[in-house]
C-alpha cells in the first residue's frame, strides 16, 4: 500500500516557523531542494493545511518562483503536476489547477485515499499533520533539519503521546542541513 509521508523543513529545536511566522533560516540550497525534487517526483498527490498551501501556489501562480534557479524550476513543474487537496474551513477556491478543498479532516477518507493511489502521498503543514499522526496515517516522516535554533515558535510535531520510530536513511548537505528518514512502527504507537 502506498505510504502517506510526512516531509519538513525545521530547525534544529523542532520549529517549522519562528516567533515571527519567519521560516527564512529553512530555505534550501541548491544542494538540498535538488535531493527533495528526487524525493517529491514520484508523489502524484499532497495534502495540505491552508496556510501552507497559500504559500505553496507561488509555484504555479508567480513565475518568479522557477526562475530562481534549475532546481527552482524543476520542483514547480513537479508541484504543478501533483494533485492537491487542501483542508480548510475559509478557502473557497483554490487559485491553483489539479487542487481540490475539503472543509474538514477525515481519517477514513484519507485511508481510502491511500488504499486507491498507485504512488505514496505526501502531507504538509504540521496542523494538519499533527491530525494524520494522532489518526495513526503517518507512514513516513522526512525531516530536513537546518542547523539553527529558534527558541519557539511553531512545532514541527504536536504535543502528547509518542510514536516509535525507525531510522531509514540520513544524508549531511555541505550547507549543514541534515535530511533524516523515519519509518513509523504503528503497531507500537499509543
Amino acid at each position: 500500500m502506498p505510504k502517506l509521508i510526512y516531509s519538513f523543513l525545521s530547525s534544529l529545536d523542532g520549529y517549522v516557523a519562528d516567533r515571527n511566522g519567519g521560516f527564512d533560516w529553512a530555505e534550501p540550497d541548491e544542494e538540498v531542494l535538488a535531493f527533495i525534487n528526487d524525493l517529491e517526483r514520484p508523489l502524484r498527490s499532497y495534502l495540505y493545511g491552508r496556510r501552507l498551501y497559500e504559500m505553496m501556489t507561488g509555484w504555479e501562480t508567480d513565475p518568479s518562483f522557477a526562475g530562481l534557479s534549475p532546481a527552482s524550476a524543476d520542483f514547480a513543474e513537479i508541484w504543478k503536476a501533483a494533485e492537491k487537496v487542501v483542508y480548510s474551513t475559509t478557502l473557497d477556491e483554490a487559485p491553483t489547477t489539479k487542487t481540490r478543498i475539503e472543509r474538514a479532516f477525515d481519517p477514513e477518507a484519507v485511508r481510502r485515499l491511500k488504499a486507491a493511489s498507485a504512488t505514496d502521498i505526501a502531507i504538509g503543514g504540521p496542523t494538519l499533520a499533527a491530525h494524520a499522526l494522532k489518526a495513526g496515517l503517518v507512514d513516513e516522516i522526512q525531516l530536513f533539519i537546518a542547523p539553527v535554533l529558534v527558541g519557539g515558535g511553531l512545532k514541527m510535531f504536536p504535543d502528547g503521546g509518542s510514536l516509535p520510530l525507525v531510522l531509514l536513511d540520513t544524508r549531511r548537505f555541505d550547507g549543514g542541513m541534515t535530511y533524516l528518514r523515519y519509518q513509523v512502527v504503528q503497531d507500537l504507537a499509543e
